[in-house]
């Protein structure tokens, strides 16, 4: 067993004093000399040709100062993220409603917003497209390109067609699933500031300061050497904080530049609704076909996302969604076609799980009904189809190291009771309890298709006084990574974790280090860490080695380094007293560090190929109750194992279970973002329902360590795994309750009543 002093302990949060005394400071928090506020004008249609725009009442209101429009950029009108189709202010056409087609800058943010909404848009409206299914149609609307296609994949493996006409048992089903609000407690926001020399520092609340450096730079036409991106204490994240703070940022900045003078521009609620990225709708087709014995022998798939206006991630998100499509199973013919649709919608981008949940609710449904078909227990149809080590993935990768899938799926199996259960669901009066369940497994990285943003760089400096600074490229947004990188920087130098803080993020600081997103933070970040740390770690050692000695240590026994303390026969020295040695002696104390992920062999033309480097994975079981006089459901208990590797902090893992466990189930049973005509017309938390502690089911959560030798103290990633396989969890167990099968997302009692009514 490895002896560690402070990976594997559930050591306090590095950042819960500030947050629990409200001296976080946040963007909105932020104040400069001089400062102006900006707010954004909106366009009011789905799509538009924008023939002028006047501020002529604007100008009356007191302390206004300036309308910015697409002419005030000095840079190229495109904002550089994946395909660069989104203009950071429309020249012609706008194309979705809740658009920002200009800025108003005043004094007061009370003064930008009374004037932004007498900023008068004279427009013409266009024909739209709302439902990505018509926008693949010949006949739809063209709004992007020549087919309203924004990105498509394919995965070909074996002989679909014959598999399925030979196949003993078949399924086929179609399903849906709607958006999801990121529901961050903090809005948007950012304040940017000219700096004297001509360029621009913006203080952003963001997963990815180096996309805004992107665009900022991009923006203002200036050389990366003059924009500086510093990230505020970020109030959640789960994807909603990768792309569009960039945008928001760049606004900013653009305001700035302008005026001369700091420019803050914080969101309210209802514009970051309307205007900011969401979960992708999904609809599939999915089929399996299986042999006498039970083995799935094919699955065909056709998986549509409904993408939006404008690009943004969907290119990413879509191929995730693609690579995971057919589930965690062993199968020898897969025909898998996905598309990501243009709609004239609010753009969608990333959100924890990335694609995955939408298809994950579809195939994991059908897995329960392929085996009911079948006539085997789900849970051990599942552990007979399971992919196992030395197995292969439907894209040809062969799983050689850390997978720990039919254990998770064991362990749940047989803690929630399973077998005793899922055969007799209780009956209480007019109320059923039934349980489900579903297996996942995530590519853990942003993977083959996002190969080139996927490192990461770190800087550790150890101070004289024995204190350590780190500076990483990936962003704390509340899911722990100031104090997961910061135990395993004090694992690596053996220094006390106290004396350790990992800063938030400075552009100028660190080299891009790619988003963090993609459970990608522990593992990238962590090794370029290890990689800073380790020469630094043999300087101290050395020199604690040395300083026993002198101290009369016998020197033929081992020195030992744990908790901050260097022992070897009977004497002991510190790291705060080892650190001043090795400044004595003129030693480096500081280093970068670099981690790049190894190249995958994936190619895009038949979806064949490593498409990820490890994988980590996840089975669920979920109990949940209905009333068969009203369809209202609710989950009454999950139960969950993941493999994820080495657990850096247990009390922190558990923490991201629990919350991805509740932000699934909270997407499955009742977050519904409702559209009518291309307008959004529930834009709040008033009718936006999302759940809350009331809501919250009993946890049983386990982790099962498959160690990935590679990893750093052999950990891989935890963020999004808990989310992606709640959704179907939950429908199963309906099924299992009442019959009721019900087909999208969310899981509305109106519903499952219908299902029922018609049952």
């Amino acid at each position: 067993m490895e002896k560690l002093s402070f990976v594997g302990k559930s050591l306090p949060r590095k950042d819960a004093l500030i947050k629990a005394t409200g001296r976080a400071q946040y963007a909105a928090d932020r104040d400069f000399a001089g400062m102006l506020h900006a707010a954004a004008v909106r366009s009011p249609r789905p799509r538009i040709k924008i023939l002028s725009i006047s501020d002529k009442a604007a100008r009356r209101v007191p302390g206004y100062v300036t309308l910015v429009t697409y002419k005030d950029i000095k840079g190229v009108n495109k904002w550089p993220v994946v395909m660069q189709d989104y203009p950071f202010l429309p020249q012609g056409e706008a194309r979705f409603a809740g658009e920002t087609v200009a800025l108003v800058v005043a004094d007061s943010a009370r003064a930008a917003k009374k004037a932004a909404a007498l900023v008068e848009i004279k427009y013409k409206e266009l024909p739209s497209v709302a439902d990505p299914l018509k926008a693949l149609e010949k006949g739809s609307v063209k709004i992007y390109g020549k087919d309203n296609i924004v990105s498509s994949f394919v995965i070909k493996k074996g002989a679909v067609d014959k598999a399925f006409e030979k196949a003993a048992f078949t399924v086929e089903g179609e399903f849906s699933t709607n958006y999801q609000v990121h529901a961050y407690l903090e809005t948007q926001g950012a304040v940017a500031v000219p700096e004297a020399d001509g360029g621009m520092t913006v203080h952003s609340s963001t997963q990815c300061p180096f996309y805004v450096l992107d665009a900022v730079a991009a923006a203002l036409a200036l050389p990366y050497h003059k924009v500086k991106i510093l990230q505020t204490v970020t109030g959640g994240g789960f994807g909603g904080k990768e792309d569009v703070p960039a945008l928001v940022a760049s606004h900013a900045a653009l305001c700035a530049a302008k005026t001369g003078r700091p420019v803050k521009l914080i969101y309210g609620r209802k514009e970051d609704f309307q205007s900011m990225s969401k979960r992708h709708p999904g609809w599939a087709r999915v089929a399996y076909a299986a042999d006498k014995n039970g083995r799935i022998t094919a699955c065909r798939v056709k998986y549509v996302l409904d993408g939006g206006a404008y690009s943004t991630l969907s290119p990413i998100v879509l191929w995730r969604g693609t690579v995971h499509a057919a589930g965690p199973y062993k199968i020898a013919n897969v025909d898998i076609q996905t598309y990501a649709a243009a709609t004239n919608k609010v753009p969608c981008g990333a959100f924890r799980g990335f694609g995955q949940p939408q298809i994950c609710f579809a195939q994991e449904s059908l897995i329960d009904e392929l085996a009911e078909k079948v006539g085997v227990d789900p849970v051990q149809f599942r552990l007979n189809n399971l992919l196992a080590p030395g197995d292969k993935t439907i894209t040809g990768q062969k799983l050689n190291s850390s997978c720990g899938l039919k254990e998770v799926v064991q362990a749940v199996k047989r803690r929630s009771g399973w077998d005793k259960k899922v055969l007799s669901p209780k009956r209480q009066g007019d109320v059923v309890t039934g349980i489900g369940f579903s297996a996942t497994y995530y590519g853990v990285g942003l993977g083959a298709k996002g190969r080139y943003l996927d490192r990461a760089g770190a800087f550790v400096n150890v101070y004289k006084d024995s204190s350590v600074t780190v500076n990483v490229g990936n962003t704390e947004m509340g899911q722990g990574a100031l104090t997961v990188l910061a135990q395993i920087t004090a694992e690596t130098l053996n220094a006390p974790y106290d004396s350790v803080r990992v800063e938030e993020v400075d552009s100028s600081k660190v080299p891009d280090s790619g988003p963090t997103v993609a459970s990608r933070t522990t593992l990238m970040s962590g090794n370029a860490i290890i990689e800073a740390a380790t020469p630094i770690r043999e300087r101290v050692f050395k020199t604690a080695y040395d300083m026993l000695i002198a101290e009369g240590a016998d020197a033929s026994k081992p020195m030992l380094a744990a908790g901050g303390l260097f022992s070897m026969g009977g004497k002991v020295v510190d790291f705060k007293k080892v650190a001043a040695g090795c400044w004595d002696r003129r030693q480096k104390m500081s280093e970068q560090g670099w981690y790049a992920a190894p190249r995958t062999t994936f190619k895009m033309e038949d979806g064949q190929g490593d498409a990820y480097v490890i994988y980590s994975y996840s089975a669920d079981a979920a109990e949940v109750e209905v009333d068969l006089r009203t369809g209202v459901a609710k989950v009454k208990k999950i139960w969950a194992a993941y493999d994820v590797g080495k657990i850096v902090n247990p009390r922190l893992a558990m923490g991201q279970a629990q919350g991805g466990i509740l932000q699934g189930m909270s997407w499955a049973m009742f977050e519904n973002l409702v559209y009518k005509n291309g307008i959004m017309v529930n834009p709040n938390f008033t009718d936006y329902v999302i759940a809350t502690t009331a809501d919250k089911p009993e946890y049983d959560i386990i982790f099962i360590e498959k160690p990935y030798a590679e990893g750093p103290y052999k950990a891989k990633g935890m963020g999004e795994v808990p989310l992606i396989g709640v959704a179907p969890a939950v429908a199963n167990a309906i099924k299992n309750a009442c019959g009721a099968r019900v087909r999208s997302v969310p899981l509305l009692p109106e519903k499952i009543w219908n299902e029922i009514k018609k049952g």
